[in-house]
């Protein structure tokens, strides 16, 4: 058995763990050839919390160990102390820019590949505690990220499931702007599913504050060409939220 994972012309083939190493094979993803084989060397006793490729970048985190980065071309091996680099629980790999985004209790952080940190947002923290990737949004030129985020403790309306939207620079780590239900807010428009039902056509308007619009966003897309952001709540309502 082996998982794989898919980079630019190349794919990486990550076979069961043997004892005290992990086999390894990239391929051509052009015509299937075995570029290079090799085996990692891994901790016997200690499970292996993540394997993740990157181009050429490898990345292998141990439990309790330090992240290790190495390059498949030539063999060479960096590492990040377990003490600045804990593992996440998700990843975001930013090819325009050559970094990755890593998730972890609610905070995100930009990484690159020598292992240096390169941005902390300084009003970015997630709704969600195990980063649900469905309520994060990167722009395609990957300097922006925006996300459901939990709201500032000076909006006294927070209480309940009211969060806020934040917009990001991913590489300064500053946040640009937001949608809160205390701040002046762009125009929303609210629609919803009435499927089977003949009262109603298939969509339909309805009316709410801007408060319950952030309630429980489930889901959350920008249009980059209308400058527009769509977010879907549990309830089947989807909010447009447009200057």
């Amino acid at each position: 058995m082996s998982t794989f994972w898919y980079s630019p012309g190349i794919m990486l083939l990550i076979f069961n763990r043997i004892s005290s190493h992990v086999p390894l094979k990239i391929l051509s993803i052009e015509d299937g050839t075995v570029l290079k084989s090799f085996n990692h060397l891994l901790h016997r006793s200690k499970k292996v919390d993540f394997i993740e490729q990157f181009n050429e970048k490898l990345l292998v985190k141990q439990e309790n160990e330090n992240l290790q980065i190495l390059d498949v071309r030539n063999a060479e091996l960096m590492e990040v102390s377990r003490t600045e680099f804990m593992t996440p629980s998700a990843f975001i790999f930013l090819y325009e820019n050559q970094l990755f985004l890593t998730f972890r209790n609610r905070t995100v952080a930009v990484w690159n590949f020598r292992g240096e940190l390169v941005t902390s947002f300084e009003d970015h923290l997630l709704w969600h505690p195990d980063c649900n990737t469905n309520n994060i949004y990167i722009t395609s030129d990957q300097d922006l990220i925006i996300s459901y985020c939990k709201a500032d403790s000076d909006d006294h309306w927070m209480e309940g499931n009211a969060g806020s939207v934040n917009i990001s620079n991913i590489l300064t780590g500053k946040c640009l702007a937001k949608i809160t239900a205390s701040s002046s807010c762009p125009k929303v428009d609210e629609c919803s599913s009435s499927a089977g039902s003949s009262k109603q056509p298939d969509h339909y308007r309805v009316r709410s504050t801007v408060a319950e619009a952030l309630e429980d966003i489930t889901a959350l897309f920008y249009d980059e060409e209308r400058n527009e952001i769509y977010t879907g709540n549990r309830h089947g309502l989807v909010h447009v939220w447009s200057n």
